[in-house]
């Protein structure tokens, strides 16, 4: 292989954000990427229907329009338009009823009745420090927090909420399923002190910076970054996939955006054997099956109002929800999952045809299960909204197990590159100071199985390149990061 300064495994988002800090530091980046199509959870491609476009993983993006990296990287100066729904997300209940989380936090209190004032006792704080608890969520975890007001308000709200008591908070049903249904995000048991955290900075979110949608599409935020790599000198190198870091040893640094399994595979036995039996105990979560519908019409929901969420949530009660997530956790398949749903014509009406129109969907399942998970998605969807199987045009399953294939750092259908413990979500791999460091010199990991974990947010990915600069070039200054900082150019070209 040819002589350069930086190899990168991997182009998803943390990948490729890697990349973007590493090309703009002067430094000779190439990108190594398996599939035909940069970006990971971040494709859209045209499934059924030329003119219709399918978001093949992530569809909505809270930490794209919050994390540190986006804030700096400025997507909407690069033409990326991430547009808000009037209601974040919703939560429909039995009997036509729903619980909606405005994109404003007075109309999503006036709507919870009697809960409204509990609402924005806990999530009006949050919005106040809303930079500083993003930046905590979102950090390498190793420093003490800059907003120490942010985290005792993050710290207090995640474990009462991630405890048996939270529910009980609220008088009625539809707040607490609103905020266990944000919770669920984080595809584990409920309830747990990682579930808290996750329905506490995404629940705040939904109020705040919101929980857009890129016009167009995921795929325009991953070729936004590689457009800026490749200005930067970056060069891609698709349809081949590394399969042993012996490939890549004409790199002064590898960065590799692959899960611990694959990492593993990758080093083919040079790991010290301690190293190496953590990354075997490293635990992967529940998996997520996908469906991608084309329906003739909008979702005809039970609730109106659910339609013009740009996010829906269906997993009944909060009781409902605990029992389903904490079956998934142990393995245990349920017969009615929890779904999230996403129909992104809602809020980008330029993704449908007359008669054409895509609808996204992902089930919480057991880790590697088999099941075709069409039925149970479209059974899932016909409980709040009776009639839609009559609007399905065609559809397209991917089950859990079959997710890895698609994916090799989706272990078993993990999305998240490893399950949401408290420990884990500390101690991403394995416990070290420098998460991004390996004993391999040289060699660093950078995809989602590091802190801070998952999510299109681009961090690990962005502070991995710093462990780079720091370590590899004995860099300290990091590069800016907009479209008008100029490149520092004080890397290595020999």
């Amino acid at each position: 292989m040819t002589s350069t300064d930086v190899a990168i495994v991997g182009t998803g988002p943390n990948g490729l954000a890697a990349a973007v800090v590493l090309a703009r530091a002067g430094l000779r980046v190439d990108l190594h990427e398996g599939a035909e199509t940069l970006g990971g959870g971040l494709r859209t491609a045209p499934l059924f229907d030329s003119g219709v476009l399918h978001d093949v993983c992530s569809a909505v993006h809270p930490m794209a329009a919050a994390s540190p990296f986006f804030r700096e990287f400025d997507l909407a100066a690069r033409g990326v338009e991430l547009l808000h729904p009037d209601i974040s997300y919703a939560h429909p209940l039995d009997g036509g009823r729903a619980a909606l989380a405005y994109r404003s936090l007075a109309a999503t209190c006036a709507h919870l009745g009697p809960d409204g004032r509990r609402w924005r006792q806990l999530m009006g704080p949050l919005l106040e420090h809303s930079e500083g608890v993003v930046d905590l969520v979102l950090s390498g975890q190793r420093r003490l927090p800059r907003d120490p007001v942010a985290a005792l308000l993050l710290a207090g709200r995640a474990a009462v909420h991630g405890s048996a008591w939270g529910a009980a908070r609220f008088c009625g049903e539809e707040a607490a399923a609103l905020l266990t249904g944000v919770a669920a995000h984080a595809v584990g048991k409920l309830p747990s002190v990682a579930g808290g955290t996750v329905a506490m900075l995404l629940g705040h979110l939904a109020h705040g910076t919101g929980w857009p949608l890129p016009r167009g599409g995921s795929g325009r935020i991953a070729a936004a970054m590689a457009e800026d790599i490749t200005a930067h000198g970056g060069v891609f190198h698709t349809g081949h996939t590394v399969r042993d870091l012996a490939e890549l040893r004409g790199a002064r640094a590898v960065l590799l955006d692959v899960s611990p399994k694959g990492f593993l595979a990758l080093a083919a036995g040079r790991l010290p054997r301690s190293y190496a039996r953590a990354l075997e105990r490293f635990r992967y979560g529940p998996g997520a099956a996908k469906v991608d519908f084309l329906v003739s019409e909008p979702i005809p929901w039970s609730d109106p109002a659910v339609g013009r969420a740009g996010s829906v949530h269906l997993g009944g009660t909060h009781a409902e929800m605990v029992r389903q997530e904490s079956a998934n956790a142990r393995g245990v398949r349920t017969g009615e999952p929890f779904v999230l749903v996403v129909d992104p014509a809602v809020t980008d009406p330029g993704r449908a045809l007359p008669g054409k129109r895509p609808v996204w969907a992902y089930a919480h399942v057991p880790n590697g299960d088999p099941t075709d998970p069409y039925d149970l998605v479209r059974s899932r969807i016909e409980r709040y909204a009776p009639g839609f199987t009559d609007t399905v045009v065609a559809h397209r399953s991917i089950a859990a197990a079959a997710y890895e294939t698609y994916n090799p750092n989706y272990v078993g259908g993990d999305i998240g590159s490893g399950a949401m413990t408290l420990y884990q979500s500390l101690a991403r791999p394995v416990p070290r100071v420098d998460p991004y460091r390996t004993p391999l010199p040289g060699v660093f990991l950078c995809s989602s199985a590091t802190p801070p974990g998952p999510g299109v947010h681009g961090m690990s990915g962005y502070l991995a390149a710093l462990s780079v600069l720091r370590h590899r070039f004995a860099i300290r200054n990091e590069p800016g990061l907009s479209p008008k900082a100029v490149p520092r150019g004080f890397g290595s070209r020999r």
